[in-house]
């Protein structure tokens, strides 16, 4: 066992952990509904011979043996019309990524910082929204530094990953893996293509390693460089690559955003010059000229766009609704469901649609987006009715037949899920 130079203990000895009992607790926590990779393997395949496949995937793991298969790579459609890739791993490479990444967090978790929430133990995107929403509004942080970095999990230098790694991690069997995983290529169109940057698509090991990237690219810079060489208060809050730097004083906003692009490009990384943006979250009654420097009065964190509103006593605060984009994108969802099933039964559609709108609840939730939420829910009900009458030989659906159903059918209605912000009805 070495020490690296910041004193925390680089652990050459990791293998031994992994044993059957480690790999059933992967299987276990493996997602079983997911695509099937290039072998065409499912779970359900996968557990007929369960633990004879564990314990020649574990052989095949300590000895070398193990050859990491090329993701699958398909492309799904983005809110700005471009395509994001995605990586379909084989369901046995899903059991060994889980198994390492398991050694991994027990390992990082006790380095991370608490301003990184993304894709962690027991810390959520709430949790990291009710600590931006704190910082803001109780600690007065107004100038926001909303940070986007151009297509990261396709732009991680594969080299500077190593060298982090090696801070940490130096066990054989573990880093052969890695290497593996970060060499197994994809295949596209029937063409095997292999990069030498980005993280391992589509497996669990993926979200793992971007946060140990950006851990010492940006969580430790800023806060052992950054904080103490700036006048006033700062804080940073992360969820994977979806960074805010909150500020109470322009001039260190200004000079953070100066340097930020050349501590980026160090590591082989990009600043979106369009996203990335300077935002006056002033509320409005503090807010005088516009600065040229800043873009924007509001901004969007995790499909939330932060507003100024009042509270039920007529305090301002800080309240989180749901993003125009993300309010389309799931209406769309709705309509192109609806439009392809309307074909099954009332009670089928119905099943499903609860469950689509007890989904969407869950997430946008939020103490003070209970307005949204009710629109959400409108919406649901006229595509339903819509497509209903698509299929009914007499022609539009009537609202009292409609109504009539929905009483037989009721849907869920709005719910409230993360009380952290209580605010008024009327936005700002």
């Amino acid at each position: 066992m070495a020490r690296t130079k910041r004193g925390a203990a680089a652990l050459c000895s990791l293998h031994h952990v992994i044993d059957l009992d480690w790999m059933m607790e992967a299987y276990r926590l493996t997602r079983k509904d997911g695509a099937s990779g290039i072998d065409g393997v499912t779970a359900a395949d996968y557990e007929v011979n369960l633990e004879a496949n564990l314990l020649d995937l574990l052989d095949r793991i300590k000895s070398g043996r193990y050859r990491a298969p090329p993701v699958r790579r398909a492309y799904i459609p983005k809110a700005d019309g471009s395509q994001r890739m995605l990586g379909i791993p084989t369901f046995e490479d899903k059991v060994a990524q889980r198994a390492v990444t398991m050694v991994l967090e027990d390992i990082y978790e006790q380095d991370f910082l608490p301003c990184s929430y993304g894709f962690r133990p027991g810390r959520s995107a709430h949790q990291a929204l009710r600590a931006l929403q704190n910082v803001l509004w109780a600690k007065r942080l107004y100038w926001v530094l909303d940070i986007d970095i151009r297509k990261y999990f396709d732009s991680i230098p594969h080299s500077h990953l190593r060298t982090f790694l090696d801070q940490r991690v130096t066990d054989g069997v573990i880093r052969r893996m890695i290497d593996k995983w970060l060499k197994a290529g994809a295949v596209e169109d029937g063409l095997l293509r292999y990069t030498t940057e980005g993280s391992p698509q589509g497996g669990v090991i993926s979200p793992c390693l971007s946060n140990i990237f950006l851990h010492y690219v940006l969580d430790e810079w800023f806060e052992t460089e950054v904080k103490p060489r700036l006048r006033g208060e700062c804080t940073l809050v992360r969820y994977a690559d979806d960074a805010l730097m909150a500020f109470d004083n322009i001039v260190d906003a200004k000079r953070v955003l100066s340097v930020l692009g050349k501590r980026l490009a160090r590591y082989g990384l990009t600043l979106h010059p369009d996203k990335t943006r300077l935002v006056d979250f002033r509320p409005k009654r503090l807010q005088g000229a516009r600065h040229p420097e800043t873009d924007g009065t509001t901004f969007d964190f995790l499909g939330l766009t932060h507003v100024w509103g009042r509270s039920r006593n007529g305090k301002e605060m800080v309240r989180q609704v749901t993003a125009k984009g993300r309010f389309a994108r799931a209406v769309a969802a709705v309509n192109d469901w609806c439009r392809q099933h309307r074909h099954w039964s009332i009670r089928d559609q119905h099943r499903h649609l609860s469950s689509m709108m007890r989904g969407h609840f869950a997430y946008y939730g939020v103490g003070g987006n209970s307005r949204r939420l009710r629109w959400f829910a409108n919406q649901v009900v006229r595509v339903w009715r819509k497509w209903l009458s698509r299929r009914d030989r007499q022609g539009v659906v009537l609202w009292t037949h409609f109504n009539e159903l929905l009483a037989r059918h009721p849907l869920p209605p709005v719910r409230i899920l993360h009380g952290y912000a209580a605010a008024s009805e009327t936005l700002p």
